[in-house]
Formats: structure tokens, C-alpha cells, sequence
């Protein structure tokens, strides 16, 4: 499991890329990867790509980056699902709160 990050080379962007199992050993990481996004980032993506399996902490870790990202960015994304994990966003009423593809 790991998590990396980055900012598109116009600044347009931050990406949160989460590989494995996003679950609660990423609790500090995840939290720490969004910590300085700032005003001038307008939009956030968390890539779920090589996300292969995520639980319920993962859930509130996405609540809780939305609730202190606030009104500093434009969106929140989270891209690149696979079916089981968008089956579990959208169980989860998550496409009400986030932008899901």
C-alpha cells in the first residue's frame, strides 16, 4: 500500500494517488498529503486506480479532507475507479459529495 502525490505542472490540479488497500493505515499519509493545498489549487483528484480494496475509514477520510479543504478548491474528484470501489462510493452516497469517475 502507498500513497503519493502531486501538483500539475500549471497548478491546476493536485492528485492524491492511493495504490492497494486505502484503509486506515493511511490515516497520517493521506491527511498529511493534503495539508498544504492551499487557495491556488483549484482542483483536487484522488486516483483510485490501483486501489484495490477500501473500507469505511477510507469513506471518512474523504469526508473529513472535504470538510477542511472547504472552500479552498474548486472540486474534489475522485477518478480512475474500479467497479467494486465506485459500487461502494455510490452505495455510500459518496456521487452526492464528490465528482465520480
Amino acid at each position: 500500500m502507498s500513497l503519493t502525490k502531486s501538483l500539475a505542472a500549471d497548478g491546476s490540479s493536485f492528485t492524491i494517488q492511493i495504490k492497494g488497500k486505502f484503509d486506515f493505515n493511511l490515516v497520517q499519509d493521506f491527511r498529511a498529503a493534503y495539508a498544504d493545498v492551499g487557495d491556488n489549487t483549484p482542483k483536487v483528484i484522488i486516483d483510485l486506480r490501483e486501489t484495490e480494496y477500501m473500507d469505511s475509514s477510507a469513506l471518512g477520510m474523504l469526508l473529513n479532507m472535504q470538510k477542511n479543504l472547504g472552500s479552498k478548491v474548486s472540486g474534489i474528484r475522485i477518478a480512475n475507479c474500479r467497479p467494486q470501489i465506485k459500487k461502494i462510493l455510490q452505495i455510500s452516497r459518496f456521487d452526492k459529495k464528490f465528482e465520480i469517475d
